[in-house]
């Protein structure tokens, strides 16, 4: 039996992953400036941020749509898919448990990782599903808004905001929790991001990059991050922290 080779990375996917990288971590040295008194903003109601939060989990969500595009495409098997999905779970189950430490009252119980390790099962499931995922995605997106005038129509439906229901998404009071990333409306972006990268790899494959490009300087770095995303997800909050935490200290 002839073995699969793995699936390749396409270098403009991984690119694009870590210009979300780089802006998330602006954004926690920001959010982190803040907890430590250095500077004073509101993260969240304040549109500037919460807009930029918004656009950095689209991003991470439309670049991982992307991804299994192409690992669908190329013929990745479902055990390596089960060995990454397991390796997004575990590192979602850490978050949670630093939240607790840093943020006892409102922790992280569903935010991007948890979202990402429910999304990605959905997602490769209805990979086949072709033009239909630009529907699915817009219907995911409108359900988001839809939501609270349905709870407000019909008050049996608040059960929908309690913990156990809520990461959902169909909601019409936001949970209190550092990080909240319910299945709707991103499924929809990750749907759309599969959608995209199945159109691109039928019509534009070029747009996706190649697995085989030279990469040196700055575009190798980025690359390089692009793919070593989730350590770099799991590593930079605690560095941050412990280096403004130090400053805090010492000022």
């Amino acid at each position: 039996m002839k073995a699969v080779a793995a699936p390749q990375r396409l270098d403009r996917i991984d690119l694009l992953r870590a210009v979300a990288m780089l802006w998330m971590t602006a954004f926690h040295l920001c959010f982190d400036l803040d907890f430590f008194g250095f500077i004073n903003q509101d993260f969240y109601r304040d549109p500037l941020w919460t807009g930029q939060r918004t656009a950095i989990v689209s991003l991470f969500l439309f670049t991982a749509g992307l991804s299994q595009a192409v690992a669908v495409h190329q013929g990745q098997s479902w055990a390596r898919f089960w060995k990454r999905w397991c390796q997004v779970a575990a590192a979602a189950l850490l978050v949670t448990a630093g939240s607790v430490v840093m943020f006892p009252h409102s922790f992280i119980y569903f935010g991007v990782l948890h979202g990402i390790a429910v999304m990605l099962i959905l997602v490769r499931l209805t990979a086949g599903w072709g033009v239909a995922l630009w529907w699915l995605g817009a219907a995911a997106i409108a359900l988001k808004f839809a939501a609270p005038l349905a709870i407000a129509a019909w008050p049996v439906l608040e059960v929908l905001n309690t913990p156990v229901l809520n990461w959902l998404g169909l909601i019409s009071v936001k949970p209190i929790t550092e990080d909240y990333v319910p299945l709707l409306p991103w499924l929809g972006v990750m749907w759309w991001g599969m959608a995209a990268g199945q159109w691109a790899l039928r019509h534009r494959p070029r747009w996706l990059g190649t697995a085989d490009a030279p990469a040196r300087g700055l575009r190798r770095g980025l690359v390089t991050l692009g793919r070593w995303s989730l350590l770099y997800y799991l590593l930079h909050q605690p560095v941050l922290i412990g280096l403004v935490g130090l400053a805090a200290m010492l000022r």
